[in-house]
């Protein structure tokens, strides 16, 4: 028969070691807390990433325009740090949408004008757009929008990227709306609603941006996502 003493003295030494194990545990819990960046710092090192890469397949779409605004529904191409732009854009006009192809570089946007032989130079300011040459530039791209972003708050984090591999934590915050104009000149409310998606390597992926886009007209979304960084790809005039 066990000895009572023993079976105490058993008990008691399984009951400290596991305070010890737990106390240990909630230390490197809270070193791990402390450890971590905050939003802000999340987001100031996702703008560095999005700054520092040579090119980016870039996609910014919407499925609400308001009606009766001439804007852009989506750009989808490849941005480089040249700046330089080249892919396609539609554009709604007068409640028909175009699909245009468009090439961005040393300051001049041209684009294949439907029903107009090849290359015009255009000003895409009278499309409601911006040079999208200038989308990844670090004064007026997309991760300006970044450090100006406040109220910033952490969200979940979810898989995502190829094959599931990545994962994406989500930021909510608000952008103040001179900061918006200056990567979307038609930009006309005060406060912009922003949602990203960012990788635990700082790479933004993927913003939601919601307010009024255009004057006169109701809140809407641009949905923009951030693939391929590192891409690396001469563009030149047409």
């Amino acid at each position: 028969m066990r000895h009572p003493l023993r079976r105490t003295l058993a008990i008691l030494l399984a009951v400290l070691v596991a305070l010890v194990v737990a106390a240990c545990t909630g230390d490197d819990g809270d070193k791990a807390a402390a450890d971590a960046p905050t939003p802000a710092e999340v987001l100031d090192q996702a703008k560095g990433t999005l700054d520092e890469t040579p090119g980016l397949r870039l996609s910014l779409t919407t499925d609400d325009l308001p009606d009766g605004v001439t804007g852009i529904t989506s750009a989808v191409g490849v941005a480089t740090k040249a700046p330089a732009f080249d892919g396609t854009i539609k554009v709604v006009l007068s409640g028909t949408e175009f699909e245009v192809p468009v090439v961005a570089v040393d300051d001049k946007v041209y684009a294949q004008i439907p029903l107009t032989p090849g290359y015009s130079d255009v000003d895409p300011a009278e499309y409601g757009a911006p040079d999208p040459a200038g989308l990844i530039t670090s004064d007026h791209g997309f991760s300006s929008l970044l450090p100006v972003t406040t109220a910033i708050e952490k969200g979940e984090s979810v898989r995502g990227g190829a094959d599931n591999s990545e994962v994406l934590t989500s930021y909510t915050g608000a952008i103040p709306g001179d900061a918006m104009k200056k990567v979307i000149p038609s930009a006309s409310g005060e406060t912009f609603d922003a949602t990203y998606l960012i990788t635990d390597d700082g790479e933004l992926r993927e913003a939601e941006l919601t307010g009024v886009f255009y004057p006169d007209s109701d809140e809407m979304t641009y949905t923009v996502t951030f693939d391929d960084y590192g891409t690396e790809q001469s563009i030149t005039a047409p």
